[in-house]
């Protein structure tokens, strides 16, 4: 009943005239980030965060988490009406989304993945009300070790559990890692890896790095791709639309299945683009005969919408109780919190209860308007998506530079932008994930200064990160989330050689 309560203050936090403005002002501008290829959350959010240095951070968050939501909408109507997906984790909704509006059916199609993301969202903002409170207690009890063994956890889920190859992994980490050292010393007062450049003494912005690996990095990609756009009709009926919702019950076991595989996802460092991709894939294995999938089959919309909207949402749960972000955009959020003055983490629930719980009220009533507005503005933005991409990529270029000027008024910035998105682009085209590196940039100072706090309570003694069973514990599943994928990668290639008597 407590976090009842406290959500219910939270409500009455959230619903005002100023924030349900600042909802539907951030979803409409999310709705554009995500339809346009070439933008995306994390470059969206981060081009947003100077705007609102003017707002309390109340306010502040509500509106960049309202852009999140609008963004994943966004990506969504691109992949069903032109095949483009407008975020990584749209991509698997193509398969099927695609095929079914070009039968015909595309309000139906439309509608099966704006109420299944609706849903998988609505599902992981309840299981966020229902354990910050938790968490929130649980990491108290954490000192110096026990943060820095975390950090590590989540340092390793990335290079055990991501998508990518664990080597990649590791470099993109280390490549933030660097990145995040780069200034001053906040322990020891020493000048690091500044290479003469004055500018480079109060360290890099991680808005910078964001705006120029998510903006210029993939708008560079998406160049080379030569990108074209073609669409099919984009007209909402509305009794295409109540029908299509009709048949939803249909599909509770996909909806349920997904939605657990979107919730472990998102509150590890999975995120939405993998959980998108396991649940469609879990979908088409489990599935009874029928419409093949990959021909405009339902399930494969609703699988990977429903798991994308609750991965997105779970993501926030470890951000905002353990001060450990599991996405890129989670991670850029986090870093608005720092810039704002606040220290994300169980601290945070107890001096700022109104903020935690008016952002987690908000996400309830930012979704609804979010399915509300994307079905609404369908056939604007599909009017948007035929204007030449000869237009609308100079239109970006611009917008990351100015968001990237207005960060601390510097043309030093201006270059950076350009040299990560250099790197960005080398990092899409050879299969580098991002996400590592901006998390590794958040968390690189808080990991050394944990470490270096540990280092001073144990006298230089590594045996602290093996004190208690608290720190062990936490310890040891991170080593194994290093160990484990890659023994059992390698026992089922000696299973597969193994001789069949």
């Amino acid at each position: 009943m407590g976090n009842f309560d406290l959500l219910m203050h939270g409500f009455g936090i959230a619903i005002t005239p100023m924030h349900l403005m600042l909802m539907v002002g951030g979803v409409m501008m999310g709705l554009i980030v995500g339809v346009l290829p070439g933008l995306g959350a994390p470059n969206g959010v981060s081009l947003l965060i100077p705007l609102t240095f003017a707002l309390d951070p109340t306010s502040a968050i509500i509106l960049l988490s309202s852009m999140y939501w609008g963004a994943l909408f966004g990506g969504s109507t691109t992949s069903i009406l032109f095949n483009i997906p407008g975020e990584p984790s749209s991509v698997a909704t193509t398969f099927d989304g695609y095929p079914l509006a070009r039968s015909g059916q595309s309000t139906r199609a439309l509608t099966l993945a704006f109420m299944s993301a609706g849903f998988g969202a609505l599902l992981g903002v309840i299981v966020i009300t229902l354990l910050a409170g938790w968490a929130s207690n649980f990491a108290l009890k954490f000192g110096a070790p026990e943060y820095f063994a975390v950090y590590f956890l989540a340092f390793a889920a990335f290079i055990g559990m991501g998508s990518a190859a664990p080597m990649k992994t590791l470099v993109s980490l280390a490549a933030g890692l660097l990145l995040a050292s780069v200034g001053m010393d906040s322990v020891t007062g020493s000048i690091r890896l500044t290479f003469g450049f004055e500018d480079l003494l109060g360290g890099i912005s991680f808005l910078v790095v964001v705006i120029g690996l998510f903006g210029i990095g993939e708008l560079l990609s998406t160049v080379q791709e030569g990108l074209r756009f073609r669409g099919v009709a984009s007209k909402i009926d509305l009794r295409d639309v109540f029908k299509t919702i009709a048949e939803l019950p249909r599909y509770w076991a996909t909806y349920i299945r997904s939605g657990l595989i979107g919730i472990w996802m998102g509150i590890t460092p999975g995120g939405p683009t993998a959980a998108s991709f396991m649940s469609y894939g879990i979908a088409r294995s489990s599935s009874r005969k029928g419409v093949p999938f990959g021909t405009g089959r339902p399930e494969g919309i609703v699988a990977p919408e429903t798991a994308d909207h609750s991965a997105g949402s779970c993501a926030m749960l470890p951000m905002l109780a353990l001060g450990v972000p599991s996405s890129a955009t989670a991670a850029v959020m986090m870093g608005g919190l720092m810039i704002w003055g606040l220290t994300p983490g169980p601290m945070l629930f107890a001096t700022q209860p109104d903020f935690v719980w008016g952002l987690i009220a908000s996400m309830y009533v930012s979704n609804l308007i979010g399915v509300i507005l994307v079905l609404a503005t369908v056939p604007m933005f599909a009017a948007l998506l035929r204007i030449p991409f000869t237009i609308i990529g100079p239109m970006i270029v611009a917008i990351c530079f100015v968001g990237a000027y207005t960060v601390s008024n510097a043309t030093f910035d201006l270059w950076l932008v350009l040299l990560f998105g250099l790197v960005g682009y080398l990092f899409s085209r050879l299969d580098y994930p991002l996400a590592p590196l901006v998390l590794a940039m958040v968390l690189g100072h808080k990991a050394e200064n944990a470490f270096h706090q540990s280092m001073v309570l144990s006298d230089g003694s590594l045996g602290i990160f093996f004190a208690n069973p608290l720190v062990s514990s936490i310890m040891i599943v991170g080593i194994a989330l290093l160990v484990l994928p890659k023994l059992m990668q390698h026992g089922s290639r000696l299973w597969r050689r193994a001789p069949v008597e």
